[in-house]
């Protein structure tokens, strides 16, 4: 017997077939007959005599079906779908009832019984159709590559790849992401960025050039936000990370932190990162240029509310099995959850600090949150580009200046 199950039109030419056989054999054969369609087709017994009665046709359905979810459903997933920033249907469905409360309690949204188990229900592809009359086109960013050299520094860091399955926290993917606009001459902001690869949390912050003062500064602002341990820092082969002095730092600030960079010109070693410098900064930044220090004081601000927003509230897909069939790569995402989730499951914060955070997302408006961001981002493209002649003193940037 056939494994799958057949069509509507398969099933009607099967059925027309045998109505020929059905109608000229004897009562025995018929009995035989019913039971091998019912076999092939999986129809019940009952509805393969209804249609031996007279030559089986497909008819159009008289009487539509009706709309299961009706407007409120949809307006709550829209309304969610917006809190977090229009995630794809695979991440946004899990989200859905928790989130619906969520925004209920800040008092956007009415969660009626009916409503929460209605988004207990739906399907992710529910959700998608639901979606696809809203849905945004994305951008997509054609990289460069750059050319890479062998120095004393790369050949003390090992080239490896942080495995996709790790389970351990505090191995980071690190990148910048460049905000030179169409010309890349001078000195301008860069957004340093730190990717966890077993969580998915994101660490960013602005420097304004890539010496190593302002490199070194980032990463210690980073470090100041991050509730746990730094394990290992995996970054290309840039100059502003293979250096004499950022080694040093890092020998003598945590030596318990392992370094280690990508093979030249492999980006996809550093996949995590480099799928957030698109999907996170690029979406909410674009490419214009940024090269003033006030500027990198004001994008550090919104990095703050970044921070808050996207490891508390946005749902991180991660890939649970991987399988070669055919010579095809099949990927299973199932393992949907905030990276501030996948933290507290892990079971390393200490109770104070994991009391903190959770007040802090009790508290935190998704909503507001984002208008906010978007708010503020609008406010950073009106101030002021830098001027011909004029020097940014890169020390009202930092953070840290007792560090400098």
């Amino acid at each position: 017997m056939p494994k799958k199950r057949m069509g509507i039109d398969q099933r009607f030419n099967y059925l027309g077939i045998q109505y020929d056989r059905y109608r000229e054999a004897k009562r025995k054969e018929k009995s035989e007959l019913l039971t091998e369609m019912v076999e092939v087709t999986g129809l019940d017994r009952k509805t393969v005599i209804r249609h031996m009665r007279k030559r089986p046709i497909r008819r159009r359905r008289r009487k539509q079906r009706g709309c299961t979810y009706g407007a409120k459903v949809q307006d709550a997933i829209h309304l969610v779908a917006k809190a977090l920033d229009y995630p794809c249907p695979e991440r946004l469905k899990p989200q859905l009832p928790c989130m619906a409360d969520h925004l209920a309690k800040h008092g956007h949204l009415r969660v009626s019984p009916e409503l929460r188990e209605q988004l207990v229900s739906v399907s992710i592809s529910t959700v998608r159709r639901i979606r696809q009359r809203r849905q945004q086109d994305e951008r997509r960013l054609k990289r460069k590559r750059k050319r890479g050299w062998i120095n004393r520094v790369q050949a003390q860091v090992p080239i490896r790849r942080i495995p996709w399955d790790i389970t351990e926290l505090g191995h980071f993917e690190v990148d910048l992401v460049h905000h030179s606009g169409p010309s890349a001459s001078g000195d301008f902001i860069c957004t340093l960025q730190m990717v966890d690869v077993a969580t998915g949390w994101v660490e960013p912050a602005a420097m304004l050039g890539r010496s190593f003062r302002v490199t070194r500064d980032a990463f210690l602002r980073c470090l100041s936000r991050l509730p746990f341990t730094v394990r290992e820092i995996h970054s290309d082969n840039g100059p502003e990370f293979m250096n004499h002095h950022a080694l040093h730092f890092w020998r003598g600030f945590s030596p318990e932190v392992g370094l280690s960079r990508i093979r030249p010109y492999k980006k996809e070693d550093n996949r995590f990162v480099e799928h957030r410098n698109g999907a996170l900064v690029r979406a909410l930044l674009g490419h214009a240029r940024l090269d003033t220090a006030q500027q990198a004081i004001f994008l550090n601000h919104i990095y703050d509310r970044l921070w808050l927003y996207f490891n508390f509230f946005q749902p991180v897909m991660r890939l649970t099995e991987k399988s070669y069939r055919q010579g095809r790569i099949i990927r299973k995402h199932s393992d949907v959850r905030t990276p501030f989730q996948r933290v507290c499951d892990a079971g390393i914060l200490v109770t104070g600090k994991q009391q903190e955070l959770q007040l802090l997302f009790e508290t935190t408006d998704p909503l507001a949150l984002r208008e906010e961001i978007l708010r503020l981002v609008l406010q950073l493209f009106k101030l002021p580009r830098a001027k011909p002649g004029h020097t940014e003193d890169i020390f009202t940037t930092l953070a840290f200046p007792e560090t400098a």
